[in-house]
């Protein structure tokens, strides 16, 4: 469906229609993401959290300044969250024995588990993108990139 007929509205030009059409589609997609993972018991920037976990390549424990850099959201409060997620048992946190200002954290198994227990919504997340063609979201990737240039 249109824009137009979504919000029942006008737009001053294009680039203002293009606004309006890229923050509606990302707070539809964001709310559809956001169901499926309160049936997990999360939030997104937990699982952002989660996910760069899992994907540090180094198998150390890491630092919150390295999972703040790879955050979606950067004004996330990253150690606010680190917190909840250890009370949950899915992550780690020690004091880094060279610097007591700092934490190693590391994924625990239990957040290891709830990761691949979460398949079935990564795959519905998927899905949420699956009208577009393999060369439509090549270019939407394109365009958004050249967006942030």
């Amino acid at each position: 469906m249109k824009i137009e007929e979504e919000i029942k509205g006008r737009f001053r030009n294009e680039y203002h229609k293009g606004m309006i059409n890229l923050a509606y589609t990302v707070k539809q997609l964001s709310y559809d993401f956001l169901q499926f993972l309160k049936k997990h018991g999360l939030t997104e920037p937990q699982y952002n959290i989660l996910r760069v976990l899992r994907g540090n390549r180094s198998g150390m424990p890491t630092s919150i300044g390295y999972i703040k850099d790879r955050m979606l959201d950067k004004s996330s409060d990253v150690s606010r969250i680190v917190d909840r997620l250890f009370f949950k048992g899915y992550i780690d946190r020690k004091e880094n024995p060279n610097d007591r200002r700092q934490k190693e954290i590391a994924i625990t198994k239990e957040g290891m588990d709830l990761l691949n227990n979460m398949d079935d919504c990564e795959k519905k997340v998927d899905a949420l993108l699956e009208n577009l063609t393999s060369d439509e979201l090549k270019e939407l990737n394109r365009l958004l990139d050249k967006i942030r240039d």
